[in-house]
């Protein structure tokens, strides 16, 4: 059985639900003091869980004609302000199959 760090009580096994998840996390809890821990193994089955539910942001939007035969795009203003994108940032551009095109923002 694993023991507070803190006051050294002997911690308590508690399944814990969390938002958007449908398997509970394993958590250790002190019964004397406010410290809890996750189970590491449980923890991560959730993360992914919830991951899978997530809807990505999808806009519809025109590919642009630019000068000398270029074509481009405007980020919608949700998009850039939702990865904090200003003008100068740099961004490369990946394209894994022909209906795909990945963009990775460099920080």
């Amino acid at each position: 059985m694993k023991t507070c760090p803190k006051c050294k009580s002997q911690l308590k096994k508690v399944k814990v639900n969390v938002q958007d998840a449908d398997s509970p996390v394993t958590s250790y809890q002190c019964p004397n003091c406010d410290y809890f821990d996750f189970e590491e193994k449980s923890m991560k089955k959730v993360v992914a869980e919830i991951k899978v539910k997530e809807t990505p942001l999808m806009i519809k939007q025109k590919v642009i004609k630019l000068s000398k035969g270029r074509i481009g795009m405007y980020f919608n203003k949700d998009v850039a302000r939702s990865l904090d994108l200003k003008a100068g940032n740099e961004i490369y551009v990946s394209v894994p199959d022909k209906n795909h095109i990945v963009l990775k923002i460099e920080s």
